[in-house]
């Protein structure tokens, strides 16, 4: 039995620890991909419409845990969560191309009649108090924006808006989100920033309501 070489047993050792470090990193890739798709999504503000709940230069998390888990590629559920609620901000599909995400408030869920009148909300016939709406056109009157006629909330569909109100491009204008097409719920500010020299130190962490 021929002894085996110094440089063998090296060689031996570092193809252990290269393997151990392979092994390491796809199972760490498997869990990123596991939490990417089952747990939370990271997500970037890009607009204004959010403003002030939400800032460009915001980085969200957001929980697809809340609503349910889907099959991966399908509109199935392994897992059903709670249903979406009114005042939920929510990741979902745009419905004019499902490819984008955008992000918006619940306003109206199954069965709420919606409407506005002079920028004010209506929700079945009363007007609802939102402290976290913005008006930066108190003066002018649009329509669609401002006056949206009475509509009933469809089953398994929501209406949504932006909390800029007068800057967003929201249900008033494409329609509802179908329950299939929302994707998570914003949770946690993880980093906000305007700029390399314009960090928002006190809102990292901030819980997004």
């Amino acid at each position: 039995m021929k002894p085996v070489s110094l440089q063998h047993k090296k060689m031996s050792r570092r193809k252990s620890v290269w393997r151990e470090y392979a092994e390491a990193l796809i199972v760490a890739l498997v869990l990123a991909l596991v939490i990417r798709t089952f747990i939370v999504q990271a997500f970037k503000i890009p607009s204004e419409s959010m403003l002030q709940t939400l800032q460009v230069g915001d980085h969200l998390l957001a929980s697809k845990f809340a609503y349910g888990i889907k099959i991966p590629f399908t509109d199935k559920y392994l897992y059903e969560g709670e249903a979406p609620q009114r005042g939920d901000i929510i990741i979902f599909q745009y419905p004019n191309d499902p490819s984008v995400d955008y992000i918006k408030r619940i306003i109206g869920v199954p069965g709420d009649v919606i409407e506005v009148r002079d920028k004010q909300l209506y929700r079945n016939g009363q007007p609802v108090k939102e402290a976290y709406i913005r008006h930066t056109d108190p003066d002018g009157v649009e329509p669609l924006r401002d006056n949206y006629a009475p509509v009933t909330v469809p089953p398994d569909k929501y209406f949504v808006m932006g909390d800029n109100r007068d800057n967003s491009l929201d249900s008033r204008f494409w329609g509802f989100v179908d329950r299939k097409a929302i994707k998570a719920k914003a949770w946690r500010i993880y980093w906000s920033w305007a700029g390399l020299n314009d960090i928002r130190w006190s809102r990292i962490g901030q819980k997004i309501q």
